[in-house]
C-alpha cells in the first residue's frame, strides 16, 4: 500500500516521502495515528503543490545536509566494544551507539538516521552505514569496531631445559 508520510518514521522513511508499507500497518497504525496519508492521485498532486511552494526552504536543508556530509567524510570512528572469544561481541553496537560516537566526534546525527546493516553489528572489524540526512542526501559511512581490552603482552616464554637423550634399543623378536 503507497501511502505519503506527514512526520519522519524511524526505519521507514522521512516527512513528504513516498513509502509502500504493508496494509495492515498503514490501517493499524499509520493512518490513524495521523503519521501518513493514503498515496491517491489528489493527495500526490497537493503533495508536489507543498514541495514546490517548500522550495527554497528545501534548498536549505539540502545545503545544511551537505555541510554535514562534508564534516563526516572528514570523521574517522572507531568504537571500543568488549569482545569474546574470537571478533564476537559482548552485547552488540546500534545506530545509537554510532550516534553518540559521533556526536563525541563533533557531528550531531540523530539516531533515526542512521541505518546499519541487520540492524546490530555483534562482531569486531570495518561497518558500513548508511547516513540518511534529506530525502535526497544520502552518505555511506565507515568506521570500526575494535577490542576495548588493552593488547595482551606476549606471555613470557618458558627457559628451555637440558634435553637428555635416552637411547632405546627394541628387538623384535
Amino acid at each position: 500500500m503507497e501511502i505519503i508520510l506527514k512526520k519522519d518514521v524511524e526505519n521507514l522513511g522521512l516527512e513528504f516521502d513516498t513509502v509502500n508499507v504493508k496494509p495492515g500497518y498503514a490501517r493499524n497504525f499509520l493512518l490513524p495515528q495521523g503519521i501518513a496519508l493514503l498515496a491517491t492521485p489528489k493527495n500526490k498532486a497537493t503533495l508536489e503543490a507543498t514541495l514546490e511552494a517548500r522550495k527554497e526552504e528545501e534548498a536549505k536543508l539540502v545545503a545544511a545536509a551537505n555541510a554535514k556530509v562534508e564534516q563526516l567524510k572528514k570523521t574517522s570512528i572507531t568504537i571500543p566494544a568488549k569482545v569474546g572469544s574470537g571478533d564476537k561481541l559482548f552485547g552488540s553496537i546500534n545506530n545509537a551507539d554510532l550516534s553518540a560516537a559521533l556526536s563525541k566526534a563533533g557531528v550531531e546525527v540523530d539516531k533515526k538516521y542512521i541505518k546499519i546493516p541487520g540492524n546490530t553489528i555483534k562482531r569486531t572489524g570495518k561497518v558500513t552505514s548508511i547516513i540518511r540526512l534529506h530525502r535526497n542526501v544520502e552518505y555511506n559511512f565507515e568506521f570500526d569496531i575494535v577490542s576495548d581490552a588493552p593488547p595482551a603482552a606476549p606471555a613470557p616464554k618458558p627457559a628451555p631445559k637440558a634435553k637428555v637423550e635416552e637411547e632405546t634399543s627394541s628387538e623384535e623378536a
